[in-house]
């Protein structure tokens, strides 16, 4: 007869363990001012309110993750940041529409949990919603063995704002004559890096001794949330787009109205020093712009009046400038020059 039992823990879960993150992260919120934030943790779904003084509340939701950063991570064994990374990929998206954050979730799927691992990415995540000042209600972490390799693992999050009707940033706004405005990123953000670990192990670049690789490959995305709120708050905007995926055009060109175009001097980009490292990586002007930010991280569409206004919202680091303007055309976005890689 065999005496030999089954059990969850035999098959690579470990519940005992995911308790512990649990109890982990409910520790930390009595860190929060009032207890207020976290309250939820635990629970089977998280209540939150609307906030006060919003007389139309529209609802703005957003999901997304960080990609194949998670291996950058893994490869330099640095956990803390990532998180900021995944709050930021959805709150910059909200703020888009004009919205205020004001709840986010995480999603975490690992192999195996590590406490120390998952610790570290779930200060992260509490410092993005800290910078984005919205509230961290809840999330889930999944232990699957099979699915994912050792010591692999990918993170999701979920965001949601408000907006009065009022306030909602939508294509209506804009128009002939208007700038179009950059505001520089922190660096790659969180898009790209599938063909940056591609050159990577190619080139059997061992970032961990590359000490420009080292910092740049892992520097959390910016988060924008406050300045454009400010911005918003003000009606000193009339669009916006985060520039994510796709670059320059494909997520301008979201947010123009038919009829008109945003027409962008390339000259004027001021790139950062780790696009011009992939650059010279014989990569040509045109899967950089449509792969990276390319050092613009997030642009606005300002009437060209309040130019001089909305610059005192910014710190110097992150000092909006002008790259272009709103004409009359039907092809969206057209980029013009190039941009200066020296």
């Amino acid at each position: 007869m065999n005496n030999k039992t089954f059990t969850y823990k035999k098959s690579g879960v470990n519940i005992d363990t995911a308790d512990k993150f649990v109890n982990f992260i409910s520790k930390i919120s009595s860190k929060k001012e009032g207890n207020k934030k976290f309250s939820n943790i635990g629970g089977f779904g998280s209540i939150s309110d609307i906030p006060k003084g919003v007389k139309k509340p529209k609802i703005v939701a957003c999901t997304d993750g960080v990609g194949t950063k998670v291996e950058i991570a893994n490869l330099l064994n640095k956990y803390d940041t990532i998180g900021i990374d995944l709050v930021a990929m959805s709150v910059n998206d909200l703020i888009v529409q004009g919205a205020k954050p004001i709840l986010f979730l995480d999603y975490i799927s690992t192999n195996k949990i590590i406490l120390s691992k998952v610790k570290s990415i779930i200060k992260g995540i509490a410092k993005g919603c800290e910078f984005s000042n919205c509230e961290l209600v809840g999330g889930e972490t999944a232990e699957m063995p099979g699915t994912y390799e050792k010591g692999k693992f990918d993170i999701a999050g979920f965001a949601v704002g408000v907006v009065d009707e009022k306030k909602i940033l939508n294509n209506n706004r804009i128009r002939n004559g208007d700038l179009v405005v950059a505001i520089p990123s922190s660096g790659i953000h969180s898009n790209g890096y599938s063909l940056v670990r591609h050159i990577i192990n190619k080139k059997k670049i061992n970032i961990k001794k590359n000490s420009f690789l080292k910092k740049e490959l892992i520097r959390p995305t910016k988060i924008y949330v406050r300045e454009i709120l400010n911005l918003n708050k003000r009606d000193l905007l009339n669009g916006c787009a985060n520039i994510t995926g796709g670059g320059l055009s494909d997520n301008i060109k979201r947010v123009i109205p038919k009829g008109l175009s945003a027409n962008i001097d390339l000259s004027k980009i001021k790139t950062l020093k780790i696009f011009k490292w992939l650059k010279k990586n014989n990569i040509s002007d045109k899967e950089m712009l449509k792969t990276f930010n390319c050092g613009v991280g997030f642009c606005l569409i300002i009437n060209s009046k309040k130019f001089q206004k909305i610059l005192k919202y910014f710190s110097k680091e992150y000092k909006p400038y002008i790259i272009g303007e709103i004409i009359r055309g039907e092809n969206k976005v057209k980029l013009n020059a190039k941009i200066n890689w020296n």
